[in-house]
């Protein structure tokens, strides 16, 4: 089932959302042991942001997503950089079970999930995931910092005050990053049988303030956000603008969830 996530705002997640620095990449590889003989499956993969740099890694990737319009995006992104071992899929974590049928079980060295697990039924997808990937193999959870409006900065905290002024309720929203979602996490990778670590990768990022609002803009589905999209990102440019420059200390999460060994 479509999340809503297509048309413009489907444009500003690829154009500004940020791609996951080549460490947390390196851990997938590192912990999951991948090597140019394995397949991947990216599971809610949007534009590509993991899917595309993990193919150069691997002999192929399938990126799932249930938005058309993200999956065109991705397309065109692996294209421009010459990559064309990747199978673009519509689907959802539900769909996992015609993924084990189409692959095989034990076909799979990883399944990586950016930052898109909070959408998904975690705990159903971890168990079927188990017999999808192969000895050794596992599933890792990609989260890439905290959200925009969550950061401990005046320009964060001025853009919580605009957004909870306009949706008339909290802005709370942690896309899986907190830490009472990272355990639940956790605690639904054992249950499946996965043997389970995290991994940590930092980095300091400044952002311009079009950055900013389109993170804002790719965040929500296309219906949630108002029609004048035009006068909404003006007026976060205002309530931001005093508060530049946007720093991010960015902490990056790779939980991974290892399969046996044999």
């Amino acid at each position: 089932m479509a999340l809503g996530f297509r048309g413009d705002v489907a444009d500003y997640y690829h154009r500004y959302r940020r791609g996951y620095p080549p460490e947390a990449l390196d851990v997938v590889v590192d912990v999951f042991g991948l090597t140019p003989d394995d397949v991947a499956v990216d599971l809610g993969c949007g534009t590509g942001q993991v899917t595309v740099p993990l193919a150069t890694r691997v002999r192929a990737v399938v990126g799932v997503d249930p938005e058309p319009d993200m999956l065109a995006h991705g397309r065109r992104a692996a294209a421009e950089r010459g990559v064309a071992n990747v199978s673009w899929v519509v689907g959802t974590d539900a769909d996992v079970p015609a993924l084990r049928a189409a692959l095989g079980d034990g076909s799979v060295g990883a399944v990586t999930i950016g930052q898109a697990l909070h959408w998904m039924r975690h705990d159903d997808l971890f168990r079927e995931a188990s017999s999808l990937v192969r000895p050794g193999g596992g599933v890792a959870v990609l989260t890439n910092g905290t959200p925009l409006w969550l950061q401990d900065a005046d320009w964060s905290r001025a853009l919580r005050a605009f957004l909870e002024e306009w949706l008339g309720a909290p802005a709370g929203g942690a896309c899986g990053t907190d830490e009472e979602s990272r355990s639940r996490y956790r605690r639904s990778l054992a249950d499946a049988g996965f043997r389970v670590d995290v991994h940590g990768v930092d980095y300091t990022d400044t952002l311009d303030v079009e950055s900013v609002v389109g993170g804002v803009l790719s965040a929500l589905p296309a219906d949630r956000l108002p029609a004048d999209r035009p006068t909404f990102a003006d007026r976060i440019r205002r309530a931001l603008e005093p508060h530049a420059p946007f720093t991010e200390h960015v902490h990056v999460t790779v939980l991974t969830g290892t399969g046996p060994t044999a």
